[in-house]
């Protein structure tokens, strides 16, 4: 119920409508009472009431002056002003401040009980633009993070100057400004090898909306997609509490994924902070570098700068003998993972951390040479595996053949090992695409046919497909440069452009035929998308 707070100095007045009017048939509960506006204010401020109802003329503070105060503070508050005085200036005042009704003594019960009707229904109509506000606002996140990832790929490729930068951000509604910036990358995605592939496809997805629900509660967590499993979060705040907002970040990360562990392989890294924007592409790079790691070391799911450091300290204090070499650094499943998860943009640093992790086994050419086979077999095999002609990559890297033309140095291998991942990256984007293509035909028609329903939506369709929606959210922005929901949407607004015009139906109809159960909402998203409600473009 909404509640009601009542000021009045005259006892007799003041208790008179307290008992009186019946307030919770009104949809209202009375909160609170006080004698003038000084002994009102405290309370005012512990109960938040939605109804201030006020005399003008009290002693210590008046009304208007009330009012001012509690406008400033509680802004959507609504207020009755009650006066003995048909003053045009007291009116005035009161208008200034705000005031919802002004109304003059004797107050009768069909007066007071009219006016509270009044700002109920304005107060649920209110209420319910904001719920329609926030739902299509969580209908659009799809697009806004998509907005972002575009923006902060230019931002780390260093394309925008601050002042471009600031202009982007502003168009974005986000505020850049802060003493201290860092950057975190996470990845979730179905685990190896599990048995119920569409259980760890929930899993993945259910983590990663507990994931979203809780970064996106902050304003100092500003988050995008990055690819289809990765997410990304910029931190800001101030430098002196940087390294705990990080913890707690990666702690939150840890606790969430760790309840799906059985179903799903997670992944969390963080860059260095920085003290300028401008220089988040020094974050990015160090990030990157740290997260590739992943690949290397897949049993830990906490990536950090340290772990960089270990891996060097560790290549630079080992002895020169193959026989130090971990297995589990030259185990060929390490270039499968990666040529299955890693991105085109994180081949160079993964080479590096590859290599890094033989740096002295590799001045041996015989365990050069082992290296070089080993991963132009895992290569070859996964290509193959996607339905590629492996003949292709020899044509765009070339062959080493009869073992002529084998990389003679550490350099030399590392250039052609990454060749070998860039293209075999390339050629799996390629076979992506022309599925994705395929998929996204079927997509496409499936929506033609189910758009006015009230039933379709992002989970519906993936399911059609047999794909993830993450994957299929991600697939359907890159292809057609908008969101899922962007698409529907235009889709329903140009139907009912087209009955409101030609069949003149009215919008309650309108609604339910192209897919809206609540004709309101319908009536939001259409003024919101062609700047005029339903009924103003049925009458033009």
């Amino acid at each position: 119920m909404l509640k009601v707070f009542l000021v009045e100095d005259e006892s007799l007045v003041r208790e008179s409508l307290r008992d009186n009017i019946p307030w919770q048939q009104y949809g209202f509960s009375f909160a609170g009472e006080a004698g003038d506006g000084e002994m009102a204010l405290p309370q005012i401020r512990q109960i938040r009431p939605d109804v201030l109802i006020t005399d003008i003329k009290m002693p210590f503070m008046d009304g208007l002056t009330l009012a001012h105060i509690v406008r400033e503070e509680l802004p959507e508050i609504k207020i009755i002003i009650i006066s003995g005085y048909d003053d045009f200036e007291y009116a005035r005042q009161a208008i200034s401040e705000g005031v919802t009704q002004y109304l003059l003594k004797p107050i009768t019960r069909s007066t007071m009980t009219k006016a509270l009707t009044e700002i109920r229904e304005k107060l649920e109509s209110e209420q319910e633009q904001k719920d329609y506000m926030r739902k299509y606002r969580s209908e659009m996140q799809d697009y806004e993070r998509a907005m972002l990832r575009n923006f902060f790929e230019r931002v780390f490729e260093g394309h925008l100057s601050m002042q471009e930068i600031y202009d982007e951000a502003k168009k974005l509604s986000i505020d850049i400004t802060a003493p201290c910036y860092n950057l975190m990358f996470f990845t979730v995605q179905e685990k190896k090898g599990v048995s119920d592939v569409a259980k760890a496809r929930a899993a993945v997805n259910t983590c990663q909306e507990e994931l979203l629900r809780y970064y996106l509660r902050f304003s100092e967590y500003v988050m995008f997609r990055w690819n289809v499993n990765t997410y990304g979060i910029l931190i800001m705040c101030g430098n002196d509490i940087m390294d705990e907002k990080v913890e707690v970040c990666l702690n939150k990360l840890k606790e969430i994924c760790s309840q799906y562990e059985e179903q799903i392989q997670w992944y969390g890294a963080t860059g260095d902070k920085v003290e300028r924007f401008s220089m988040l592409a020094e974050c990015y790079n160090k990030l990157n570098h740290i997260f590739a790691l992943r690949f290397l070391n897949p049993n830990i799911n906490i990536l950090t700068s340290s772990l960089v450091e270990d891996n060097d300290d560790e290549a630079d204090n080992r002895e020169e003998k193959i026989a130090n070499v971990d297995p589990s650094q030259v185990d060929p499943d390490i270039i499968k993972q990666f040529l299955n998860h890693g991105q085109p943009e994180e081949v160079g640093e993964f080479a590096d951390n590859f290599m890094s992790s033989l740096r002295e086994a590799l001045k041996s050419k015989l365990f050069r040479d082992y290296i070089i086979l080993a991963a132009r077999f895992a290569i070859i095999g996964f290509v193959e595996s996607i339905g590629a002609d492996k003949n292709r990559l020899f044509d765009m890297v070339g062959d080493i053949g009869d073992g002529a033309n084998m990389p003679k140095n550490q350099q030399e291998t590392k250039e052609y090992i990454s060749g070998l991942l860039s293209k075999a990256l390339e050629m799996r984007e390629e076979e992506n695409m022309s599925q994705g293509k395929k998929a996204l035909k079927k997509a496409l028609s499936f929506i033609d046919e189910h758009f006015s329903e009230e039933s379709i939506s992002l989970n519906t369709l993936a399911n059609f497909l047999d794909v993830s929606p993450n994957y299929f959210s991600a697939l359907f922005s890159n292809e057609m440069g908008k969101t899922f929901i962007e698409y529907v949407t235009e889709k329903r607004i140009e139907m009912a452009k087209k009955l409101l015009s030609e069949e003149k139906l009215h919008t309650a109809e309108v609604a339910a035929r192209v897919g809206y159960k609540d004709s309101h909402y319908f009536g939001f998203v259409f003024k919101k998308t062609v700047g005029i409600s339903p009924k103003e473009y049925r009458n033009r």
